[in-house]
């Protein structure tokens, strides 16, 4: 198998991507919906940490896994 990124390896990700997004509102969607309002009401420094802290964990993985 060939390392490195293809278009494959990048389709792949985007479809488990979309997996896990939508896994919540097919099961619970109301929960998800009410999960959704919760977040709208962060403020704006709530959601940069909560996206640095994605932005690490994901880099962190990807590092790991690599």
């Amino acid at each position: 198998m060939e390392a490195g990124l293809n278009s494959t390896t990048f389709w792949l990700a985007i479809g488990l991507v979309l997996l896990v997004e939508g896994f919540m509102p097919f099961v619970s969607p109301s929960t998800w919906r009410q999960t959704f309002s919760q977040i709208l009401r962060l403020t704006d420094g709530q959601l940069r940490f909560f996206g640095l802290i994605s932005l690490v964990l994901g880099l962190l993985l990807i590092w790991w896994l690599v």
